[in-house]
């Protein structure tokens, strides 16, 4: 499955500077397709590529930007059937709401990683009262406080007050049932819209996860940062509604949780993508390792241990792993 990202946030908040600079700091071993759903100048020198919903530019090997115009989900289908990329960022208008992308993506079959909210640390109050950039912030679960470096240790604190209370009045529901899309959601900062890599931690595709059940040796889960990402197994008799329960009890320091999992009353195996309270599952053909789950996020050790106590068909591997 593809995997994608939606980029918010206001007018002239440096989104595109941080999606580039992102993208050639973080992604330059990926193949990448930059979205950019508005008319405008991208900003990004390039050759541009015929297209019948779109203008394409080759920002460099392995990489693309589309400049969509109005058939949102038809350009996307173009872009992964001329493209194939392993990774998808959409750039949103900065007048617009991201919430109707994610829907688009996931009609589409791709795995949207994360809602990015890019807030202007320096001009945030020239905004914040308008009710686009409300419900931006609202409809994220990932928010950049962008250009930190421009502002000084007291602003910045009031920067992030002022988002946390967007946040709260704003955090998106399901119309139906009243409760938040996202459970969860994480806030980091950004200095010349350069962005973490642990941001964007938890991109595993079908294969590396068939891997690390394998032989998961491999995965350094136990670096000393504050985001951490660790193995279990589960066991193989549940049932779907024991697996759809579990993920419904994620604390909220787990922000991603990704898998395998067979499960008694599936015909085939599941493939897990939880990412701050939204849970997708596809089935997948022709798997016969064991079920696993990888959770990911901030100084989640303790948590995940409190899951095996709730839930004991969940289990933690008895020995550590070496960097």
């Amino acid at each position: 499955m593809i995997q994608s990202f939606i980029i918010t946030g206001f007018l002239g908040v440096g989104k595109t500077t941080m999606l580039t600079n992102t993208v050639k700091k973080h992604f330059s071993d990926k193949k990448v397709a930059i979205v950019v759903n508005e008319f405008g100048d991208i900003g990004i020198d390039g050759n541009i590529l015929s297209n019948v919903y779109s203008e394409v530019l080759e920002i460099s090997e392995g990489c693309i930007c589309c400049q969509l115009s109005e058939e949102f989900e038809s350009g996307v289908l173009e872009i992964i059937e001329k493209y194939n990329p392993e990774i998808i960022f959409v750039e949103t208008s900065g007048a617009s709401e991201p919430f109707p992308i994610f829907l688009s993506l996931q009609n589409l079959n791709v795995s949207v990683e994360g809602i990015i909210c890019v807030v202007d640390s320096k001009n945030i109050d020239s905004y914040k009262d308008n009710s686009t950039a409300k419900y931006q912030i609202g409809g994220s679960n990932i928010i950049i406080l962008n250009k930190t470096d421009l502002v000084d240790e007291p602003t910045l604190i009031n920067v992030k007050k002022d988002v946390l209370k967007i946040k709260e009045e704003f955090n998106i529901k399901n119309n139906l049932t009243g409760k938040t899309v996202f459970n969860s959601y994480v806030i980091d900062n950004a200095e010349q819209g350069i962005v973490t890599k642990e941001v964007f931690d938890g991109l595993y595709k079908v294969d590396d996860i068939i891997g690390l059940a394998n032989d998961y040796k491999h995965m350094n889960h136990t670096a000393e940062d504050s985001i951490t990402q660790q193995v279990a197994y589960l066991n193989e008799n549940i049932e779907f509604m024991d697996l759809d329960y579990l993920l419904k009890h994620i604390p909220k320091s787990i922000y991603r949780v990704k898998g395998i999992v067979k499960v008694k009353d599936v015909s085939n195996p599941l493939v897990v993508n939880y990412s701050f309270g939204n849970v997708s599952f596809d089935e997948l053909n022709a798997y016969k390792n064991s079920s696993i789950l990888i959770f990911i996020g901030e100084n989640i050790k303790d948590d995940v241990h409190s899951l095996t106590k709730e839930f004991d068909f969940l289990n933690i591997p008895k020995f550590s792993i070496k960097p």
